[in-house]
């Protein structure tokens, strides 16, 4: 008598939506920690408080001030969805609750199950890549530039934010959001457009990588509260964003933005001590 055979657990490359929304899905992890941290699901679930604690921060900051200060990813975000009404906190809160649940509920069907330690581990990884990477590429641009090593914030808010609680909300925010338009948005679009061209697909990421980070880079010298254009920081910013563009494309959007928020804070805590 031959034994009953097992229903196969579905993979993650029959996910259409992680397929579509999520190059590090061509990578097909057979590590089941990498393999589920680096999902849509997971990203998100490691994301949302990160929000939340930003949201009602940032509120508090701005409660009775004449200067509000606020991240300006976050504020290209709602002023685009407000042309369709979405722009207010409330229905901007809700949109992404229900994109939330509508990704999570999805990916359960196919097969993705929920491990509460590997949310952690994600947090611990982060924080791992966030102090080497930012002392990596400091140490770098100070050998290029025969210069003391400095590491730089990444965080672009709509002004100069001076107080060390508002600089730590501030690093919360750009976390999320400048990651979701520069690596979710733009890198994901550079490496769709790329899948028509017949090349590697080594190559492929390289591409949308070193494109997307001189993109980030040159964006922190543009408007009236861009900073002052020098070689070295430029070099820096591209370095730091052509690492988070290595995190995006090979762990996945949560492990991006987390890394992203850690080394903000990172740097905001060095320069207050």
């Amino acid at each position: 008598m031959e034994p009953a055979s097992e229903t196969p657990t579905p993979k993650r490359n029959d996910n259409s939506i992680e397929r579509l929304f999520n190059p590090v899905s061509a990578l097909n992890y057979q590590n089941e920690y990498f393999r589920l941290s680096s999902s849509l699901t997971y990203s998100y679930v490691a994301v949302l408080p990160i929000i939340l604690l930003y949201e009602i921060g940032i509120r508090l900051v701005n409660s009775g001030t004449f200067n509000q200060v606020r991240i300006s990813a976050e504020v290209f975000i709602k002023q685009f969805l407000s042309l369709i009404g979405l722009g207010d906190t409330i229905w901007f809160a809700l949109l992404i609750l229900l994109l939330g649940i509508g990704i999570v509920l999805y990916e359960k069907r196919a097969g993705l199950k929920l491990v509460g330690r590997y949310v952690g581990l994600m947090f611990a990884e982060s924080a791992l890549y966030a102090v080497l990477l930012g002392s990596f590429v400091a140490l770098v641009v100070g050998s290029l530039f025969g210069m003391v090593p400095t590491i730089l914030p990444l965080q672009d808010a709509t002004t100069t934010a001076t107080s060390f609680t508002t600089q730590i909300i501030l690093s919360l925010g750009a976390g999320v959001y400048e990651e979701f338009i520069f690596r979710f948005l733009l890198v994901t679009a550079l490496y769709l457009i790329l899948l028509s061209v017949k090349i590697d697909t080594r190559l492929r990421y390289l591409i949308a990588a070193v494109v997307g980070a001189l993109i980030f880079s040159g964006v922190h010298y543009t408007g009236s509260l861009g900073d002052v254009f020098t070689l070295s920081s430029f070099t820096f910013r591209f370095l730091m964003g052509l690492a988070l563009n290595a995190l995006y494309l090979t762990r996945g959007f949560g492990i991006a933005a987390v890394t992203h928020a850690l080394y903000d804070i990172y740097v905001t805590i060095l320069q207050h001590t």
